[in-house]
């Protein structure tokens, strides 16, 4: 991913947070040189290597499966929003857009073993689902409890290195990004606030270079 400095994300708990904060991501794998590409939800578990594991599952029907050479990616997507040139006080300028995301590499293991790809499904469901009383794994009849495992193949991926990218305008001036700021608040839905709440932080921590450059993605 192309990450100018002022973009980077440094810190990497940050990154780990977004991460579990947008859970439903992108695994991006080359099988038989082909680019094949899932949007699933991942569980990251910290501390057995350095940055830790993903895990995740698809259908033995995708074939996304068979054939995994190298290196795999998953994105994990953020909130972004289109930003008008015209909000501006000068119309010597470009539109752009404003955006957070996260990319992890790795090595892919399928997991084989029965109760550890059970295990695994079951802290994803725990994870997402708001009401435990009412669906858990545990209430699932045997029989088809095992058909549903035998239909799904899971993953464990290993985390080699992880970058982060937050790009929220800095290379605009503060006043700049102050009106950015106003006018997304005004827009009001969910993408838009969280773009400017995070360059509330921004300006903070006085994490802005001020260049008033064209911002390329």
């Amino acid at each position: 991913m192309y990450i100018p400095k002022h973009t980077r994300m440094k810190n990497e708990d940050e990154i780990f947070d977004f991460i579990e904060s947008n859970n439903f991501g992108i695994l991006v794998t080359l099988n038989d040189s082909k680019i094949t590409a899932t949007h699933i939800p991942f569980l990251l578990k910290k501390g057995k290597e350095k940055y830790g594991e993903l895990y995740c599952h698809i259908a033995k029907a995708n074939p996304q499966h068979q054939n995994i050479s190298g290196e795999v990616l998953v994105i994990f997507p953020g909130a972004h929003k289109y930003i008008s040139s015209g909000w501006y006080e000068s119309d010597q300028t470009v539109p752009t857009w404003n955006y957070m995301s996260v990319h992890v590499y790795g090595e892919l293991q399928v997991i084989i073993d029965r109760d550890e790809k059970f295990e695994i499904i079951k802290e994803l469901v725990d994870l997402f689902e708001p009401d435990k009383d009412i669906y858990s794994l545990d209430n699932l009849k045997p029989e088809y409890l095992e058909n549903l495992l035998k239909g799904i193949v899971a993953f464990r991926i290993a985390i080699s290195s992880v970058e982060g990218k937050e790009k929220l305008s800095q290379n605009h001036s503060m006043q700049r990004q102050k009106i950015v700021i106003d006018k997304l608040t005004e827009i009001g839905d969910t993408d838009s606030l969280l773009i400017a709440d995070r360059m509330k932080i921004n300006l903070s921590t006085d994490k802005i270079s001020g260049t008033d450059s064209p911002n390329i993605p």
